[in-house]
């Protein structure tokens, strides 16, 4: 019996024994996984990221570079920036980030640098330089450094603003109409160009042999007074701006008032043509001034971006031809006030020429040029739109049908369609309109031969020999 109990005590202590032993090694186990799995957090090897958010080739006095550096692992430790230029090194950014001792981690894995390169505060010549980053994250590897990211980039230091020269004289401009100026500028690859108030005219090259020399047409709109300022404006890749101011003046003139009656009659005509769900349970009017409000914005914006990319070839010649014996029933800039049963309901103004001649009117070609558009355009109906070159545009709408699509290259006085009462016309007519970049100008103008000869052709003989083109 005691030699039974002998036996099985025995039996106990070694598997007690045996399972002390498992135990040890599993905590063993369970430390050396622990370890190795936290020896591998801390030493990771995924390096930081560097990205150049907003960092130009072209670097002037007050450019600034963005610069986004982050790392997800262990964090960010550290971040140097230099520029390098004629053998010498100047720090830009130099910034040591904290660390969390508990997570041995970095309290920061992002973070966005606006860095000022100031050629002027930091003596900078101009010339070629090179931007140098340098990124270390708190892992363990590299000695305990961290891994390390390095980038490089060229960078160019221009602080010379671009020069202009004025080459066109005697620039003169009917409020509501169009003129053009001739001007050198100093640098290639520059944004050039007249500004008009706060309308941008970009100048063109291509004209002239010299490809420093451009030439800008330009409108001063309906609403731009003799108080306009105007001047040649041109900036670099390095974001220099050169001014250059001109001698000009801005003849004021008045525009015609116009009563336009709106009668239900004519609203049960158009309405359809334009409506759109949301406007079942409107009224007429309401449709009416949904249309001649918001629909003509959107025309307008639309048409404005068809005349953003005209060619730089001079397709027109001479004097713009006008709608064949017909009568002018509206003019450039009319004022119009709209009356709905003896109540005025709305203010627009008048963008162009309205000609009225017989009934489905061939429609001519008011100078050679490139069709860019022929499709409907909501109030102005069918509509044909001709690129003249230079940003010089022609418009015809209300028309009938077409006899153009887009990419034609017509001659002056081929048709190109018939007039008609599409879009918002009341009777059978064509709205004709000049452009410059996209801004209406009045066509008046262009159909005035002594016109066009002071301001354009005559102005581009006197640049040429000027500049000894030689064409």
């Amino acid at each position: 019996m005691r030699v039974q109990s002998r036996k099985i005590l025995r039996s106990r202590e070694s598997r007690l024994k045996k399972f002390k032993i498992r135990f040890i090694i599993i905590l063993l186990l369970l430390g050396l996984c622990s370890a190795g799995w936290a020896l591998s957090i801390r030493f990771e090897g995924e390096t930081p990221s560097i990205e150049l958010l907003d960092c130009p080739k072209y670097c002037g006095m007050n450019t600034e570079l963005s610069i986004k550096i982050s790392d997800q692992k262990t964090g960010l430790r550290k971040v140097w920036v230099g520029f390098q230029i004629d053998g010498k090194e100047t720090i830009l950014y130099n910034k040591s980030f904290p660390v969390d001792f508990w997570k041995g981690k970095s309290l920061e894995n992002t973070h966005i640098m606006k860095i000022a390169l100031d050629p002027k505060k930091h003596f900078f010549p101009d010339g070629n330089g090179a931007l140098r980053i340098s990124v270390w994250d708190y892992s363990w590897r590299g000695f305990f450094s961290g891994n390390n990211t390095y980038l490089e980039k060229r960078l160019i230091i221009d602080t010379e603003y671009p020069k202009i020269e004025m080459i066109s004289q005697k620039h003169h401009f009917n409020q509501g109409g169009a003129g053009l100026v001739i001007y050198r500028v100093s640098e290639k690859e520059t944004r050039n160009g007249v500004q008009v108030g706060d309308n941008f005219f970009p100048g063109m090259s291509g004209l002239f042999n010299d490809p420093m020399v451009y030439l800008a047409f330009l409108a001063v709109t309906h609403d731009q007074g003799p108080g306009t300022e105007i001047y040649v404006r041109a900036e670099d890749q390095a974001h220099n701006q050169g001014h250059q101011p001109f001698t000009y003046n801005i003849r004021k003139k008045q525009f015609k008032r116009d009563i336009i009656r709106i009668t239900d009659r004519f609203l049960r005509k158009k309405m359809p043509e334009f409506n759109k769900d949301s406007d079942q349970s409107n009224s007429l009017l309401d449709q009416f001034l949904r249309v001649n409000q918001d629909e003509r914005k959107a025309n307008y914006t639309k048409i404005q971006s068809t005349c953003k990319h005209s060619k730089n070839v001079k397709f027109w010649k001479g004097t713009f031809l006008r709608l064949p014996r017909s009568a002018t029933r509206a003019g450039f800039g009319d004022r119009r006030t709209y009356h709905y049963q003896g109540k005025v309901v709305d203010h627009q103004i008048h963008l162009g020429i309205d000609l009225a001649s017989t009934y489905h009117s061939p429609v001519p070609a008011a100078n050679d040029g490139m069709v860019i558009f022929a499709d409907r355009i909501g109030i102005y109906g069918r509509t044909v739109i001709m690129d003249h070159g230079f940003g010089l545009y022609t418009l015809y709408c209300h028309l009938n049908r077409f006899s153009v699509k887009s990419g034609d290259i017509v001659k002056k006085g081929a048709i190109i369609g018939h007039t008609g009462t599409t879009g918002m016309a009341g009777g059978d007519h064509l709205h004709f309109s000049v452009l410059v970049h996209g801004y209406f100008t009045n066509p008046l103008e262009w159909w005035d031969k002594k016109w066009i000869q002071y301001n354009i052709t005559d102005k581009i003989e006197m640049s040429r020999e000027f500049i000894n083109d030689g064409l």
